[in-house]
């Protein structure tokens, strides 16, 4: 009986060493030990978003070739039921950040985001790719144009290829948020706020303001919020079957 209870104490340990790896390593972690019980997988974006060249080493990163598979793992896994994304970057690369919006936002399971401290530049696109959206009332959001730094050999096919990716952003933004795109875009061509840049920087009231968020909230409105969700999908789910079978009958 005793080895039995060893044992227990020894899986119990090394899945929360798994955890503790989990949180170290990419800040993720699954969190089940709710009065429900339902299963959300916390994903976390820090720092700055890191695409296809490697940030400098002393920066905080969020690595988008450990986040998209994670992410597939998420829809693949038939006992995750939820996911909660937690903000707080500086942005980065353009293309790494829409490849993770646009995965969060095709996920199949409830997802709810939070943006805690900062949600800047191609943050703003994944922050709006969830379900619903929270931010607490000291974060702030910085909508700018497109940059790109280094020499550029056509000027003019340069300029048309970064305006095309801008317009793919505010079209993403637009789509999944309540903003429309030419409020967008004149927020990201004011040239009264920012000292060194054109753009706008939000607080968090003012963010559900202008509709790019839903509400100011923090991690115990977000959890709230998804757990709905979840128990709002299950009930879908059990009146289709119900249906289904009425109808058989």
């Amino acid at each position: 009986m005793s080895g039995t209870r060893n044992e227990e104490e020894k899986q119990r340990l090394d899945k929360e060493d798994q955890k503790n790896d989990q949180i170290r390593e990419m800040g993720q972690v699954i969190l089940d030990k709710n009065e429900g019980k339902r299963r959300v997988e916390l994903l976390t974006i820090i720092g700055e978003v890191e695409g296809h060249e490697s940030a400098p080493s002393q920066s905080k990163t969020t690595k988008y070739e450990h986040v998209l598979p994670k992410l597939a793992l998420v829809e693949d896994d038939e006992e995750i039921e939820g996911l909660l994304v937690l903000l707080n970057t500086v942005g980065g690369d353009v293309e790494a950040g829409l490849a993770i919006a646009e995965m969060i936002a095709s996920l199949s399971i409830p997802t709810v985001s939070l943006v805690l401290g900062g949600g800047h530049s191609i943050g703003v696109p994944m922050a709006v790719s969830a379900d619903y959206s929270f931010v607490v009332p000291s974060a702030t959001m910085v909508i700018h144009p497109v940059r790109s730094n280094g020499t550029f050999i056509g000027v003019a096919q340069t300029y048309r290829n970064m305006e095309k990716i801008q317009d793919r952003i505010t079209a993403f933004i637009a789509g999944h948020s309540r903003i429309t795109q030419k409020r967008l875009e004149e927020l990201m061509l004011d040239t009264t706020q920012l000292v060194k840049d054109v753009g706008t920087m939000l607080e968090g009231k003012e963010a559900v303001e202008e509709g790019l968020i839903d509400e100011v909230g923090g991690i115990r409105e977000a959890l709230e919020k998804l757990h709905s969700m979840i128990e709002d999908k299950k009930r879908d789910k059990n009146e289709e079957v119900n249906s289904f079978f009425n109808d058989f009958l």
